[in-house]
C-alpha cells in the first residue's frame, strides 16, 4: 500500500526482525497484546500466532481496512482491529476486559513518540511490559544511565515506571520506505519507583523536569531559575549529599529523589 508520510509510516519488512519483536515479548500464550500502529500487519501476524489475543491499533482507515481484510478475513478470532488515535486508546478498559495486565508491541511513529511513551506511563497500572521500536536517538536517551550524554528528562520519565533495556538496531533498509534513520528495539517493563521512593508522581516527575530546564546549567542553577530560594536549594543538595555544582545528569534517580525530600515541598519557594 502506498504509505502517508504525514503519519510517519514505514513499514517493518525485515522477517528476522519481526521475530525477534514477537519472541522478545516472552510467552504470550495466555496474553492480550496491544499493538499500535501495526502498518500492514507484518509483527500483527508474528504476534497472533503466539498470543492469546491481538488488539491492533490502526490510526489510518485505509490501512485498518486492509488489515480487517488481509488478517481477521482468514478467520483468527485472535485477532481484533480497531481503527483509533492510540492517544485516545483505553487501555484501563482493555485490561478489565482482557482480566489482566496487557502487553504492548509498536513500531511508534517518529514524530509522536514521546507523546506515546508517556501515554503507556499514565497506562502503567495496566500494562506488564512492551516491545517498542523507536528512532536510535530516542533508545538512547530512554535507556541512558547518568552521567551520560543521552541522561535527561526522558531517561528519568521512562525509568521512573520501570526498567528499560535496549535490544537491536536496525539500519533504514529494513523498511519500506527507508527512513532516513536507524531504528532500536528496546524492552520496558512496567514497575513503578514512586512508591519504593517514596516520592510523589504529580509533583516528582515536574520537579525532575525543572533540575533537567536548562542541561549547561547546574542543578542549583536550575532550581533558583524555578524560583526555589537560594539558601533552600542549598541546604537541600548538602542534605542529600550532592556537590552544589553538579549537573541533573551526573544524577542518579535515588539522588534526585533525595533532593526531593530534602526540600520538603517540591514546589518554588
Amino acid at each position: 500500500m502506498a504509505t502517508k508520510p504525514r503519519l510517519g509510516q514505514n513499514f517493518l519488512i525485515d522477517a528476522q526482525a519481526v521475530e525477534r519483536i514477537a519472541t522478545s515479548l516472552g510467552d504470550l500464550s495466555q496474553r492480550t497484546v496491544i499493538e499500535i500502529g501495526p502498518g500492514e500487519g507484518a509483527i500483527t501476524s508474528a504476534l497472533a500466532a503466539r498470543a492469546a489475543k491481538v488488539i491492533a491499533v490502526e490510526l489510518d482507515p485505509e490501512l485498518a481496512a486492509h488489515l480487517r481484510t488481509s488478517l481477521m478475513s482468514k478467520g483468527d478470532e485472535r485477532i481484533t482491529v480497531v481503527e483509533q488515535d492510540v492517544l485516545q486508546f483505553d487501555f484501563a478498559a482493555a485490561s478489565a476486559a482482557a482480566g489482566q495486565r496487557l502487553a504492548v508491541a509498536g513500531n511508534l511513529p517518529y514524530y509522536i513518540t514521546s507523546q506515546i511513551l508517556l501515554k503507556l506511563a499514565a497506562s502503567h497500572a495496566v500494562l506488564d511490559r512492551a516491545m517498542l521500536m523507536v528512532q536510535r536517538e530516542v533508545a538512547d536517551r530512554v535507556t541512558a544511565q547518568p552521567g551520560s550524554r543521552d541522561y535527561g528528562l526522558l531517561s528519568v520519565t521512562v525509568q521512573m515506571y520501570g526498567p528499560a533495556e535496549k535490544l537491536f538496531t536496525l539500519p533504514p533498509e529494513a523498511f519500506s520506505p527507508p527512513p532516513e534513520v536507524h531504528s532500536t528495539v528496546f524492552r520496558w517493563r512496567f514497575a513503578p519507583r514512586f512508591e519504593e521512593l517514596a516520592v510523589d508522581e504529580v509533583t516528582f516527575l515536574p520537579f525532575v523536569r525543572r533540575a533537567f530546564a536548562q542541561k549547561r546549567k547546574t542543578l542549583a542553577n536550575n532550581l533558583r531559575a524555578a524560583q526555589f530560594a537560594p539558601a533552600v536549594v542549598s541546604a537541600a543538595l548538602k542534605q542529600s549529599g550532592i556537590d552544589a555544582q553538579a549537573r541533573a545528569e551526573a544524577l542518579p534517580i535515588e539522588a534526585l529523589a533525595r533532593l526531593w525530600h530534602a526540600l520538603k515541598a517540591p514546589s518554588p519557594v
